[in-house]
């Protein structure tokens, strides 16, 4: 999508060109590879009780340290692996954050066992079709809706860690399976600054 002129966007993508880049290609856009997917839950699951824009600044090491987050290979990391990874200031250095990498990459094995696919997974919970809210103010958008929790406890009896209802609303806007872009900003599907 090309970027119109002077566009409205939602607040929060501010003028920092790093957030504002990732509102314009990635936030909202319906995510349908596992790997993708499979990164945003992790890193979704980094950012708990940190910024995004802090996420974001060290993605690009997530990927070198977690294999790209190709799952297979994740599910396989040693303990002395992830002890290495501890070490690294390029991530957030959370024990617990980092251990549950691999967890959650088990347990996404598993899923993948049962329904073919992570992405079949996840957009099931939004019966594979995004849902697209009509927010005017930023205030409107939720941290967490019914949804969120109903995948935090599906996820989370499935083995999977650092996903609690809010990091699933946010996982959901990220993947595109909700789309929160306000209004008028140039983003959301009936902005009439939208660009084809």
């Amino acid at each position: 999508m090309s970027v119109p002129s002077n566009p409205v966007r939602c607040a929060w993508a501010g003028s920092d060109s790093l957030m504002r880049d990732y509102h314009d290609t990635e936030w909202g856009v319906p995510l349908h590879d596992d790997r993708a997917l499979f990164e945003f839950l992790c890193l979704e699951g980094a950012q708990a009780g940190l910024s995004w824009r802090t996420v974001l600044t060290k993605r690009d090491n997530y990927r070198k340290a977690f294999h790209d987050f190709e799952i297979a290979r994740v599910a396989t990391m040693t303990d002395r692996e992830l002890e290495k990874r501890l070490l690294d200031p390029g991530i957030i250095r959370n024990r617990l954050k980092v251990s549950s990498t691999r967890g959650n990459a088990i347990a996404a094995l598993d899923v993948i066992d049962e329904f073919g696919s992570l992405d079949a997974y996840l957009w099931s919970f939004v019966e594979g079709k995004p849902l697209v809210n009509r927010w005017r103010e930023p205030s409107e958008v939720p941290a967490s809706t019914a949804l969120s929790d109903r995948m935090s406890k599906a996820l989370k009896k499935r083995g999977f860690r650092f996903v609690g209802s809010t990091i699933c609303y946010s996982l959901l806007q990220a993947t595109g399976m909700i789309n929160d872009h306000l209004v008028d900003c140039f983003r959301h599907p009936g902005s009439r600054s939208r660009q084809p």
